[in-house]
């Protein structure tokens, strides 16, 4: 009977890079994924980093560790043969005909970095597919990227390098001995949960409650484009941080089991990637049924007229509407640490892309040195116990 050092449950960004950084510093690990090809959130997601948007000293520090963690990950893309596809981009976060662009900058004020207003007529010289008369204005950040599915790929690749194992399978339960799953039973000595909007579900059927939530997001993935969209387009005002916030205002409604808490939000934003395809997107909803029937169709209509205002040429692009779950935790900071004896939680990442490469360094380097996470100060601002 084989005993692993960690079982990580889930094979998205958060679950591969902890896999690879636990790896790294010498602990045997089995990385569990239900999924054959990435799906989830990772897959569906801009691949952002905004290493701008620190608050705070957590914040701002996290920010700050996250983007110099990039230069090891794109090195370890290049020895895998792997492009991670890191680059600046001009980020534009367009501002609605009914808002002040004043108003709205001065919203940006909290932030480490300050950004640029920008008028109609120069927003739309960095970015003409946009439409000029669908704003007042525009936030302009220099922003960093990634392409997401490719740098799981890399930190999967890494893992295997360094002697970790990976499997497709379903994990159904957790026990002090490990996990069992659909095809098997895996032994470990400590399990990591990294499993996104499903880790809520899996925790809570073990006995263990936490403040982790999610909502389901539809996102449109397209076919590659000759179209050429030079920047990533978002809104200045992100609906779906709102929902979220009032969504984890009563804990208690989470605890009904099919149950839709809030209408749903669309952020009408689009990127596209090297391969020329783009992703447009999205639709947030806050309903506490992780198997809930998505109604695909409905969205991808909402999605596409809502981008259609904003990037009228790129909304008819042909592309196939996704769902996935997005994990968030109550106050947006992560939930890093342990919940029992031998099972922990890395999940919850508003921002994954800039902080969940630093965390899982952190959270790896934590273990070597024998800490629990208290004994880091910045992990243990991040425990699950926090609230």
């Amino acid at each position: 009977m084989k005993t692993y050092d960690w079982l990580v449950l889930g094979g998205g960004l958060t679950g591969a890079a902890l896999s690879y950084e636990l790896a790294v510093n010498g602990f045997s690990v089995l990385s569990i994924e239900q999924d054959r090809d990435i799906q989830g959130a990772t897959r569906y997601s801009y691949g952002g980093i905004p290493y701008w948007s620190g608050t705070t000293e957590l914040t701002t520090q996290l920010a700050r560790e996250g983007i110099d963690r990039y230069q090891h990950l794109s090195q370890l893309g290049m020895d895998l043969d792997i492009d991670i596809e890191y680059r600046n981009i001009d980020l534009l976060l367009s501002i609605g005909l009914n808002s002040d662009p004043k108003t709205i900058r001065s919203q940006y004020d909290r932030f480490a970095i300050q950004p640029k207003l920008l008028d109609v007529n120069t927003a739309c010289k960095l970015e003409p597919m946009l439409n000029a008369d669908a704003i007042s204005g525009a936030i302009h950040y220099n922003h960093a990227h990634v392409n997401p599915q490719n740098l799981i790929r890399a930190y999967l690749a890494g893992l295997i390098r360094h002697g970790g194992e990976f499997c497709i399978d379903r994990v159904t339960e957790l026990n002090k001995e490990g996990v069992k799953t659909l095809k098997s039973t895996y032994y470990g000595q400590n399990i990591a949960v990294c499993a996104g909007g499903l880790g809520r579900s899996l925790l809570k059927n073990s006995g263990i409650s936490i403040r982790l939530y999610f909502t389901h997001a539809a996102a449109i993935e397209t076919i590659p484009s000759p179209l050429k969209l030079r920047s990533l387009v978002m809104p200045a005002i992100t609906e779906r941080f709102g929902l979220e916030s009032e969504a984890t205002v009563n804990d208690e409604l989470w605890n009904e089991s099919d149950s839709e808490l809030l209408p749903p939000s669309i952020d009408a934003g689009a990127i596209q990637f090297k391969d020329g395809k783009l992703l447009l997107g999205q639709l947030s909803l806050a309903h506490t049924n992780p198997n809930f029937c998505y109604d695909l169709k409905q969205s991808e209509s909402q999605i596409r007229t809502q981008v259609s205002n904003i990037l009228p040429a790129i909304a008819s692009v042909s592309g196939t509407c996704h769902h996935c779950l997005v994990a968030f935790s109550h106050d947006s900071l992560p939930l890093v640490g342990a919940v029992a004896d031998n099972i922990h939680i890395f999940s919850g990442f508003t921002s994954p892309f800039l902080y969940v490469p630093a965390l899982a360094k952190r959270f790896a380097e934590s273990i070597v040195r024998g800490f629990n996470h208290d004994g880091d100060r910045l992990l243990s601002q991040l425990s699950p116990h926090r609230f």
